[in-house]
């Protein structure tokens, strides 16, 4: 079975379960045979079991044979049983407990996957139940049965482990609208959101998720973006805003015009990302991958070899054969590579769906790697560090009052379309309702607007027209776009208008060189001037202007090869910067105002724009690799120490099934905490 087969199947079950609120595909034990199964998936027809090994089920299993398992210990020790009848008593509980092992056992062989962990434990428990049979060897029926019912007791951890981390991206899944409110013909018709089309009306009630992207033209409302951004705060939605799908509905009918259908909205967008998220194998995985495929059946002719050799070279073969069997059957048991094939991959899936509650939606796990070791951040500036929108940043008034000053610019610039009117007029929000006239209105190209406004004549431009109508004009010290203002041919003053630095930006650059980012970098196509003054107030390391779309991507080569690091991060949100994004070693895109291109081309969207997720992904894709290795090494360690333990014959089965289960249920434990994303 194909890894991308596997995933996918994965996200059809947590889309299942978002859907029916329950999940019909058994969460932990069906990923379990995934991982451990390659080539051969048990949940096609004919082979799914999955209803019947539901965490309540595999907790009644559990319970019911460790009190048949009493029982039988309590018959052993008070009647005299023959051997044989001893064992069809231990045989129940071992059956209760083995039998979904044995059988998963059993389908692996028939479809040519033989070694897997239940071939491990079914040879092992088998062995020891048939070796009190040997002459001279004691009977390990106890053993037996309590290497299958701890077993499962694993397996019950790593189902309840994958269920809480498949919650955890499943919640995003949940997002999905079942439904559109949609106004034809003057009706509301409720029908599937895929059947609204681009440009009509859907109304949008409160407590209802909003199903397409659309433009409020009408209507008032708070939105819940949590599931999507993950802040907690609610947005406030008026005529004009933008709904996002997925969003909810809070307070207040809204009508909205439908701006994209719904395989391109942003719930489709962002459904379609965690989707396909778990398909990119991390570099550890892949490792894990391969060396479970190579490691199991190395274990298993070396426990044949460690039954049969030593004896061999005894004086009685006879009499050694029990002792080194029963040391074989331990060496399987310690062997089964539980705890690294389950734990790793759940580290990953754990870090993805702990990322997604702080709107920080990774691609697959193959970027978490490459992102934790990172030690270069590039950032695009407008839109990324700057909120990629004009406004006054300062007045500076000669003749008259900031506010008059404001009133008279924005007036002049009323039917403008261009981003600096769209600055002064929301500078002056007054300027529609105070009732001033504005006639005459002329636009010179190059230079600005000139207009009377009620009985005076003004000019609103550059340097240019101040001196073509012979103002006196002088320059301001401040960075930006200067508007000079003439008022009948007198010179008025300046407003200064800038694309404003977010808020966060500063914070995410001191918080990046907490973590030892070594170097930041801004590339823009803005003038040295705005690109120097930005990079200045943010501490960037260094920064590159006047920048066109492929001289971007000459300067990210150039980056990536002056560092010695294994991979560069750049962040960006435009059109222009899709080739930066796809071509960087991890792309992290602004969803939240970003285009189409860059979130497609990104390997990380940060659904909020904020630029502090950078630093807070960086920490967790960081977390995430650390509790993988701590897994790796601690379950290597262990197993390698009691199978050492076990050739010499110091070990016992208890020994045996601490180094499986015990391990692979600590791992499991360990791994969980990728979920635990605090702020």
């Amino acid at each position: 079975m194909s890894e991308n087969h596997h995933h996918n199947t994965e996200a059809e079950s947590g889309k299942r379960k978002a859907e029916s609120g329950h999940c019909h595909c058994h969460e932990g034990h069906d990923e379990h045979h995934h991982h451990h199964d390659a080539g051969h998936c048990h949940c096609n027809e004919g082979h799914c079991h999955h209803d019947e090994e539901s965490p309540r089920h595999q907790l009644a299993v559990i319970i019911i044979s460790a009190l048949l398992l009493a029982a039988a210990i309590i018959i052993e020790k008070t009647t005299h049983l023959p051997i044989w009848q001893l064992l069809l008593v231990y045989l129940v509980p071992y059956l209760v407990a083995g039998w979904d092992t044995l059988r998963e056992a059993a389908e692996g062989i028939a479809h040519g996957e033989v070694f897997n962990e239940h071939f491990l434990m079914a040879v092992a428990t088998v062995g020891a139940l048939c070796i009190g049979f040997l002459p001279g060897a004691e009977t390990q029926f106890p053993e037996a049965v309590f290497v299958m019912l701890f077993f499962q007791v694993g397996e019950f951890f790593e189902g309840y482990a994958e269920g809480q981390s498949r919650k955890s991206i499943s919640h995003l899944l949940a997002i999905r609208p079942d439904t559109a409110t949609v106004v034809r013909d003057g009706n509301e018709l409720t029908v599937s959101p895929d059947e609204v089309a681009v440009g009509e009306t859907i109304v949008v009630r409160p407590g209802e998720r909003v199903p397409l992207d659309a433009v409020v033209v009408s209507g008032t409302t708070s939105l819940d973006t949590a599931a999507l951004t993950g802040e907690s705060l609610p947005r406030q939605a008026a005529e004009g805003d933008e709904l996002l799908s997925g969003c909810i509905s809070l307070n207040g009918v809204v009508h909205a015009r439908v701006t994209k259908p719904y395989s391109q909205s942003t719930v489709s967008r962002i459904i379609s990302l965690v989707e396909d998220a778990a398909s990119h194998k991390s570099r550890s995985e892949a490792f894990i991958t391969r060396f479970a495929r190579i490691y199991t059946p190395v274990v298993v002719f070396a426990a044949i070899a460690l039954a049969l050799l030593p004896p061999l070279f005894s004086s009685s073969f006879s009499a050694a054969f029990p002792t080194w069997l029963y040391r074989a059957l331990m060496f399987l048991v310690v062997s089964c590579p539980c705890a690294l094939v389950i734990s790793v991959p759940l580290s990953f899936f754990g870090g993805i769906g702990g990322a997604s509650l702080k709107g920080i939606l990774i691609k697959g796990a193959n970027y978490i790697d490459l992102l934790s070791k990172a030690d270069t951040v590039v950032f695009d500036k407008t839109g990324t560090l700057t909120h990629g929108q004009f406004a006054v940043s300062a007045v500076h008034p000669e003749q008259c009052d900031e506010h008059h000053l404001l009133h008279l610019a924005a007036h002049v610039e009323h039917f403008s379309t261009h981003p600096i009117g769209a600055a002064l007029r929301d500078a002056f929000p007054d300027e529609a309702t105070d009732g001033c006239s504005v006639t005459d209105i002329e636009e010179i190209a190059g230079q600005g607007i000139k207009a009377r406004v009620g009985d005076l004549s003004v000019c609103v431009g550059n340097e240019r027209m101040m001196e073509a109508i012979g103002a006196a004009w002088h320059p301001c010290d401040h960075t930006g776009t200067i508007i000079h203002v003439a008022i009948d041919g007198q010179y008025a003053g300046h407003i200064v208008i800038n694309d404003r630095i977010k808020a966060s930006s500063a914070a995410a650059i001191e918080q990046l060189r907490q973590l030892g980012i070594r170097r930041t970098v801004m590339l823009t196509g803005d003038s040295e001037e705005v690109a120097a003054d930005v990079a200045g107030q943010l501490h960037i390391d260094e920064h590159h202007s006047r920048l066109m779309p492929e001289e971007k991507v000459l300067w990210m080569k150039r980056i990536s090869r002056e560092q010695s690091c294994e991979s560069t991060a750049f962040v960006g949100d435009g059109i222009n910067d899709a080739p930066v994004l796809a071509l960087a070693d991890v792309g992290i895109a602004m969803g939240g105002l970003g285009s189409d291109a860059a979130i497609e081309a990104a390997d990380i969207v940060l659904m909020d724009d904020d630029p502090m997720k950078v630093a807070t992904a960086i920490q967790i894709a960081r977390r995430t690799l650390r509790i993988a290795r701590q897994n790796v090494v601690f379950a290597i360690g262990v197993k390698v120490a009691v199978l050492l333990l076990a050739a010499i014959g110091i070990a016992s089965m208890w020994m045996a099934v601490f180094a499986d289960v015990g391990v692979t249920v600590i791992a499991v434990i360990n791994a969980m905490r990728t979920l635990n994303v605090k702020k």
